[in-house]
């Protein structure tokens, strides 16, 4: 009788991943066929000479703020030349990331039929960490000296937390968080919950549209961050529930609870030391999934629902 019950679930089991995997196989098959555009090394061989052509064909890369002169001292400059020695000698093929890419927006293109593939450009920014990636409706700019690897150094002086997401697998995932801020409409941010839902709403994009990608990459964890959000998720739930956090308008939760950090901040030292930053996010991502797990509703349709609907009707219950 025993094996009996366990049946009706496998064959459940069976049949979803069967369809999963159709899903997975029509989607390939639109074939987005996307091409990286090497602007860092076109730049890296440019001479004086090749400026104007490179002007012509990037104009968006040259602003008008700075003359010619300024550009061709850029050209020669030795720390823009190391900067451009490093990204290739880590970048000289991308293959696997325009692959990965091209998987984004074949994704983009079948729940969202609208969506035009951009040019896809590669440069470098001087580290601008905080801007790795940049998207238009027409272009994609990638700022490869951002992703070397979090053991490099030119990313020393820069805090541990922020370095551990500058990895080449990072890219896809940094352009599907833009995108995932094309498509999400959420009011005015107010309260820890409405925070909550809205980077669950991103990380739960980022489910759909990248699924290649491992859970803890998508929300810019380790496997053991990511393990210690999963074990004490009840915990989390409880301490905010306790504390009347949720509908908090308090402005420094935000930067306990959801914005990047080494750890979140509740104020119990033997918790904080352990735990990873965005616990907020993470738990506003488990809400959503619970919401969409409890609900007929689209990719498009939950983007734009408010932060009490999905609240409200998702039934959330953390793992114990």
């Amino acid at each position: 009788m025993r094996y009996l019950n366990v049946l009706p679930l496998m064959l459940l089991l069976f049949f979803s991943c069967k369809e999963e995997r159709r899903l997975e196989q029509e989607i390939a098959n639109i074939n987005t066929d996307i091409s990286i555009e090497r602007f860092d090394k076109f730049f890296a061989s440019a001479t004086a000479d090749d400026l104007p052509k490179l002007k012509r064909a990037y104009p968006f890369m040259f602003s008008a703020k700075y003359g010619d002169s300024f550009w061709i001292d850029k050209m020669k400059d030795t720390l823009q030349i190391q900067l451009l020695r490093e990204v290739d000698k880590k970048f000289n093929n991308l293959d696997d990331v325009e692959g990965e890419i091209e998987s984004l927006f074949n994704h983009l293109k079948y729940y969202f039929p609208e969506f035009i593939p951009p040019r896809i450009i590669t440069t470098t920014s001087m580290v601008d960490y905080r801007n790795k990636v940049i998207v238009t409706d027409t272009i994609a700019l990638i700022s490869l000296d951002t992703y070397l690897g979090s053991d490099h150094e030119f990313y020393d002086g820069i805090q541990k937390y922020i370095v551990a997401n500058l990895r080449k697998e990072q890219v896809v995932v940094d352009l599907a968080t833009e995108y995932a801020a094309k498509y999400i409409y959420q009011p005015k941010k107010k309260t820890l919950l409405d925070e909550m839902i809205f980077f669950g709403k991103q990380l739960y994009f980022k489910d759909v549209v990248i699924p290649f990608v491992e859970e803890e990459e998508r929300i810019g964890y380790n496997k053991e961050q990511f393990d210690w959000a999963r074990a004490n998720e009840s915990y989390i739930w409880r301490y905010f529930v306790e504390r009347e956090l949720l509908f908090s308008t308090d402005s420094k939760l935000p930067g306990r609870f959801i914005n990047p950090a080494p750890f979140s901040k509740f104020y119990l030292e033997e918790i904080d030391s352990e735990s990873p930053g965005q616990l907020g996010q993470y738990i506003g991502w488990q809400i959503v999934r619970a919401y969409m797990e409890q609900n007929d509703v689209s990719l498009k349709e939950m983007l734009i629902k408010s932060a009490e609907e999905i609240f409200n009707n998702s039934k959330f219950k953390p793992r114990k």
